[in-house]
């Protein structure tokens, strides 16, 4: 089962900037292939990090007001929210390690 959830505008708040724990969000679309690349990574960590991360995804094409809020420009954009705020980006696809080595410093 999946630990990636799907998120929309009505959603978003609720679920990503009122989480206690630091929500890992990924803006992608099915068009996108470095997207398609990035999303198994994406779905490793939620995994591994179910304890101190919360993770969800985004599509663009279909939720395109909250990748207008967040000047998305490009995709697949990673955006780790904490309390909130905008804690780390990361823009394009990255290997694991790198993701990994980006979001440990903010998950307590």
């Amino acid at each position: 089962m999946s630990e990636v959830t799907e998120l929309t505008t009505d959603s978003f708040k609720a679920t990503v900037l009122d989480s206690e724990k630091p929500y890992l969000v990924d803006f992608w679309a099915s068009w996108c292939g470095p997207c398609r690349m990035v999303a198994p990574i994406v779905e490793e960590i939620a995994a591994e990090k179910t304890d101190v991360l919360s993770v969800g995804k985004i599509n663009v094409d279909e939720q395109p007001e909250i990748a207008t809020q967040y000047q998305i420009m490009s995709i697949p954009t990673l955006i780790l929210f904490k309390s909130g705020e905008i804690a780390e980006q990361i823009v394009g696809a990255a290997p694991k390690d790198e993701l990994l080595r980006r979001l440990t410093p903010h998950l307590g």
